[in-house]
């Protein structure tokens, strides 16, 4: 039996947590340590799932005896660990938004490309048994050509966001359009492709965390005609997630994550040719959230098999051109081209 894959994560929060007990359940891989600024954070979460615990990133990116590292600290500290990480050999899973802004992602981009390591985005909305379900018909080209993209995703924010890593600019790099429209964004791409212009308003409406956003609008246009709309937000009171493919046979509408945004729920609409009402079919998802577990699979599997897998460096670089786009629209008040 092949040795169990030794992993590192370093940042013991909410989605570190997540990390380590994927990492601890999988028969592919084994918690070795937890890292945190906070040691009694660390070792909480080391106790939970096995494995040590750590204060100092750098001594476990440096340990023989770590195969993997995992990257779920704020923003501005994700490329800076990763690229130590993938420079000691190990293969890295990193926590979206690849970095503060697109120069952090570009850097770790680079490094990853003469890396023995494997670098993942950790994009695991791709894994909702919906979305995942939904991007399969549309590859079999069920609705046809995708002609327009329409998403919302949100929740309601917090009193002291303000107090946060999320609400200080040197730390996020961006406030709401980064935090969840990096996931929006990657949809958009894996659904339609490369985007090749970008136009956004962003608005800071309740939350007192400016110059950071608590709202973004924007609107992506494809070579081909496509067009996306999005819009995700800190003041959408009852949680909500939403994406709808429009094809120019039917269309796909994914709703829900289930918990707290509510049973995930894929519909598909078939257009009738003589107009009228279209043949509609719902399938309904329910049960815990298995995104991260189906993600830590994939990412296991390229290591050891080699297999293709979703969030590679260039799906995280492209996600981070368009919004380089959008908050360079925003700022300027114009359509901004998104480099390519």
């Amino acid at each position: 039996m092949a040795v169990a894959l030794r992993t590192a994560v370093i940042g013991a929060g909410l989605i570190g947590a997540r990390r380590a007990e994927q990492a601890a359940a999988s028969d592919a891989s084994a918690l070795a340590v937890v890292v945190d600024s906070m040691e009694a954070r660390a070792r909480d979460l080391a106790g939970r799932f096995g494995g040590e615990s750590e204060t100092d990133w750098r001594a476990a990116v440096e340990r023989a005896d770590v195969d993997v590292v995992v990257v779920s600290t704020p923003n501005a500290f994700l490329s800076e660990i990763a690229i130590a990480a993938l420079q000691n050999g190990k293969h890295v899973l990193i926590e979206k938004p690849m970095g503060r802004d697109l120069a952090d992602a570009e850097m770790l981009a680079d490094v990853a490309r003469t890396s023995s390591g494997l670098l993942k985005i950790g994009f695991n909305h791709r894994y909702h048994p919906a979305l995942s379900s939904a991007h399969a018909r549309l590859r079999a080209g069920e609705i046809g050509a995708p002609i327009a993209i329409r998403t919302r995703y949100g929740h309601g924010g917090r009193p002291g966001y303000e107090k946060e890593w999320r609400g200080d600019p040197a730390l996020a790099g961006g406030g709401e359009l980064t935090d969840q429209g990096v996931h929006v964004l990657d949809l958009i791409h894996w659904f339609a492709g490369v985007p090749e212009e970008a136009f956004a308003y962003l608005s800071t409406a309740v939350w007192p965390i400016a110059p950071l956003e608590d709202n973004a609008f924007g609107l992506l246009r494809f070579p081909g005609g496509c067009i996306a709309t999005l819009h995700t937000s800190w003041t959408q009171w009852k949680n909500l997630f939403s994406f709808e493919v429009f094809g120019r046979d039917g269309s796909l509408a994914v709703e829900g994550l289930g918990g707290s945004y509510g049973v995930e729920r894929l519909q598909v609409a078939r257009r009738n040719p003589a107009g009228g009402v279209p043949d509609v079919q719902t399938e309904e998802f329910h049960g815990p959230d298995a995104s991260w577990r189906i993600e830590w699979d994939d990412f296991t599997a390229a290591i050891v098999d080699g297999t293709p897998y979703w969030g590679t460096p260039d799906d995280g670089l492209r996600v981070m051109r368009a919004l380089h786009a959008l908050y360079a629209s925003a700022r300027d008040r114009v359509p901004y081209p998104i480099e390519t």
